[in-house]
């Protein structure tokens, strides 16, 4: 059984808030204690949005618990009016995450009978040491920066690996048999852009975007190596100028990096387009088939550089924001 760090951290809110709440002499102390386990969220952000929605759910919710009290008296049809306009309200506004929270305090309205001053102060103050508590035990984050660029550096070399192996076929007259490795990439690049997610939304003051939007940029490129797998499935012979597209693969390769704009790769890739429309019409059906999914191949791979190239262009203009 593996305890982890939220779990941790959920505890020590649920022990501080149920502990401070009883020095004060609260009523329904243990109160404290829930609302924190339930606030206590992955990031910062999170955790502090939940805080927000579930005081300010408060506030509506007292309102309209002092209305149907005040008309109704402090009966169970009461509550369940209570909570007819309640819940449809909270929902309107977005709110949704102070319902079960502040029904289960307007509850103690009903218990005791009245909605003093003195009472609805007691309810604030469970809320706050709940919500309080929860935002403390985030204030402490693991440094994810640096498994972020560890993850950068697995994806790149991974990447690497692909264009080589993509290369090396495309002057063999094997059978292309790499699929699996591509679609490892791909639950590894979604698992580290869900990572960044919460990298980012753990600060607080400043939103960089940078590593979200990397990852997305190498999902959107290892689908496009997808596509291109596919073409290479049906090339079951050399096929002529394929040399090319294999430095050109080669090349990419050895120069794949987090800061290579890829504009020069583009200017290779213009090159092989001039080579291939100088080529000499196809003579059989096989080479016509296998020259056009070899053509195929080279526009998917143009656009898999394009995309290296559009989110190195957009870097430089935040850059410069």
């Amino acid at each position: 059984m593996r305890i982890g760090m939220r779990t941790v951290k959920t505890v020590i809110s649920v022990f501080a808030s149920m502990v401070v709440a009883n020095y004060f002499s609260l009523l329904f102390w243990p109160s404290a204690g829930i609302i924190a386990l339930l606030s206590v969220g992955n990031t910062r952000r999170s955790t502090l949005m939940t805080g927000i929605y579930r005081i300010a759910a408060f506030i509506i919710a007292t309102f309209i618990a002092f209305l149907c009290f005040t008309f109704l008296g402090y009966r169970i049809i009461s509550f369940s009016v209570f909570l007819l306009f309640f819940i449809p309200i909270a929902v309107r506004f977005k709110l949704t995450e102070g319902i079960v929270v502040n029904s289960v305090l307007i509850t103690h309205y009903l218990s005791e009978q009245s909605m003093s001053w003195q009472l609805i102060a007691n309810e604030a103050a469970l809320m706050m040491i709940g919500v309080g508590f929860a935002l403390l035990s985030n204030v402490y984050m693991p440094d994810s920066k640096k498994r972020l660029k560890e993850n950068q550096v697995i994806i790149e070399e991974r990447f690497r690996q692909l264009l080589r192996n993509m290369a090396d076929f495309l002057i063999s007259d094997g059978v292309y048999e790499n699929q699996g490795l591509c679609k490892e990439l791909q639950v590894f690049i979604r698992e580290s852009q869900a990572y960044a997610r919460d990298h980012q939304e753990n600060n607080l003051l400043r939103q960089n975007q940078y590593y979200e939007t990397y990852f997305s940029m190498r999902r959107a490129q290892i689908n496009v190596i997808q596509d291109m797998q596919e073409n290479l499935e049906y090339i079951h012979e050399p096929v002529p100028y394929s040399d090319h597209i294999y430095g050109l693969l080669i090349y990419t390769a050895e120069t794949f990096s987090e800061s290579n704009d890829g504009k020069e790769i583009l200017a290779r890739i213009e090159e092989v387009y001039g080579l291939y429309r100088q080529m000499p019409l196809p003579t059989t059906r096989s080479e016509f088939e296998a020259r056009a999914e070899l053509f195929q191949f080279l526009q998917s791979f143009k656009s898999f550089i394009e995309i290296k190239v559009e989110f190195s262009q957009q870097m430089i203009v935040d850059a410069e924001k």
